[in-house]
């Protein structure tokens, strides 16, 4: 799968490695959350959890203090209101502490098959701002733009997509314009062009 790396077996696994993953290495996330889906195992354990210990559980993690506190007030919530059980709506999922479109749509596709959104990351906005597809710099309305280019049917490839090829090809720093398939159409590419869209700097600069 090409729009995931982090590790997980359920749908609670997921959303907590999600969380964990803001501003953090997939690698990362995957060796802490090794120890930890075997310490908590239920939406139960994350809410009646020490926040102090759980926030040292995961202390290898950037922003460690505040996603133990979002881990530990959503798993709350979805005992509260949702029987343990993760929901599977954007509207929900999104009214949980510490979530997110981006979150939210992860946890949908990879543990609900459910397509409601595109997942705009690092790679995705990168790559829809070099592309000329957007304009934005917020993830919201880079996916707002995103949805109103591609049909929804496509929603799910072309995240696929556009992270596959950034990881690839397209990298932040120095992309293979002339490895590239869209290189002729690209309005970025630094054949033709002086400048990065997605920064906005000069390529040599």
């Amino acid at each position: 799968d090409a729009t995931i790396s982090l590790h997980f077996s359920n749908r609670l696994e997921l959303l907590v490695a999600v969380v964990l993953s803001a501003q953090c290495t997939d690698e990362r996330v995957n060796a802490v959350t090794a120890d930890l889906f075997e310490k908590y195992g239920s939406a139960e354990d994350y809410a009646g959890a020490d926040q102090a210990e759980l926030a040292a559980d995961i202390d290898s993690i950037t922003y460690y203090n505040n996603k133990a506190r979002y881990i530990r007030e959503a798993c709350q919530q979805i005992v509260e209101d949702h029987g343990g059980e993760v929901p599977d709506t954007m509207a929900e999922l999104t009214d949980l502490p510490g979530v997110g479109r981006k979150t939210a749509n992860v946890v949908l596709q990879h543990g609900h098959d459910v397509v409601e959104g595109v997942v705009v990351d690092t790679h995705v906005q990168r790559l829809s701002k070099r592309l000329g597809l957007t304009g934005e710099d917020r993830p919201e309305r880079i996916e707002e733009d995103l949805m109103d280019l591609v049909p929804e049917s496509e929603w799910r490839s072309l995240t696929h997509l556009l992270i596959s090829h950034g990881r690839a090809v397209c990298s932040a720093r120095n992309p293979e314009c002339g490895e590239c398939a869209l290189e002729t159409i690209c309005p970025s590419s630094k054949l033709d062009s002086e400048l990065d869209l997605a920064s906005g700097d000069p390529w040599d600069g």
